[in-house]
């Protein structure tokens, strides 16, 4: 069995992630795929479940954000839907109070990042509250940007509410802000699913074989150990990595261990963690503008100087 494409839908509370979900289902519907969905909403109560169809596998995740407070929960959920229903697709639709960053963060566990094809992050922005958005307190201002500027398509949403003008000056301030991703005016989030398919992530989770490095946005790696490795000669790569590498995670066996090491990284800081049974030595990378190809021979060159 292939990968399990993972389609990532963001954007602030109201934009039109629904209403786009609910269109890209009927369309996968049209081609004979198996889909399943993620929907995760900050309250206690699922609002948006209801727009999924009954035969759709679906797991909600409530009452809390997936990037932060619920990351253990979409780990098992994520995991029970690639085992049970092994679907062609995942659409995870996100809080609007999601940063993107964070999302692949949860979403790629080290367990199964290597069974996964991060396709790329969909941002659906509402024309109207981008045009207003200064009036908005400064936090949900950053996040707007950041939603923006880590999409691989960008969707501005409600167009048939702005002038001409307005819609030209917010594709230049998009554009400006995300020169990477494709924008597309829409009403109703009316985008056909060839546009969706058509997103260059830069294959996420594979090397980049043929980008410079000003062509790639935010895109994650999975690197797979044959062997184990020498701590030291690691936190040695660990040091020179540049500082766009904003994650890693996962399972590194070092040599004078009989098991497995659960690692963290996360802003410059490594974690390490012992684990007493033999674990997936699968390391998950999320960075923007990294040359994949090159953190990958400096990991396969550990393995040989072990």
């Amino acid at each position: 069995m292939g990968k399990v494409e993972i389609y990532v839908l963001s954007g602030f509370l109201g934009s039109g992630k629904t209403t786009l979900l609910k269109r890209l289902l009927q369309n996968e519907k049209e081609q004979n795929r198996k889909v399943a969905v993620m929907m995760n909403e900050l309250g206690k109560v699922s609002i948006d479940s209801n727009a999924i169809e009954e035969d759709v596998p679906l797991k909600e995740l409530l009452n809390g954000c997936i990037c932060c407070t619920i990351q253990d929960e979409l780990e098992a959920q994520l995991q029970g839907l690639l085992l049970d229903e092994k679907p062609d697709v995942i659409y995870i639709e996100t809080t609007g109070a999601a940063h993107p960053v964070e999302v692949l963060d949860a979403v790629l566990s080290p367990l199964f990042a290597d069974k996964l094809d991060v396709k790329g992050i969909v941002s659906v922005v509402d024309g109207a509250r981008w045009v207003e958005r200064k009036k908005l307190s400064p936090q949900v201002q950053q996040l707007l940007i950041e939603q923006v500027r880590h999409a691989d398509l960008l969707l501005v949403n409600k167009t048939d509410e702005l002038t001409p003008s307005e819609q030209a000056n917010i594709s230049l301030e998009i554009q400006s802000l995300n020169m990477h991703a494709r924008l597309i005016l829409t009403n109703y989030s009316k985008v056909s699913l060839k546009e969706i398919r058509s997103i260059n992530a830069g294959s996420k989770n594979e090397v980049q074989k043929s980008h410079v490095a000003a062509d790639l946005n935010l895109s994650t790696f999975v690197y797979r150990f044959q062997h184990s490795i020498n701590q030291s000669k690691f936190e040695d790569f660990l040091r020179a990595l540049p500082d766009s590498i904003y994650r890693i995670k996962g399972y590194v066996k070092f040599t004078q261990s009989q098991y497995p090491t659960l690692f963290q990284f996360s802003y410059g800081m490594p974690l390490y963690m012992q684990e007493y049974m033999n674990l997936p030595l699968n390391l998950v990378f999320i960075g923007e503008g990294i040359q994949w190809r090159e953190i990958e021979e400096q990991l396969a060159l550990l393995e040989k100087e072990r």
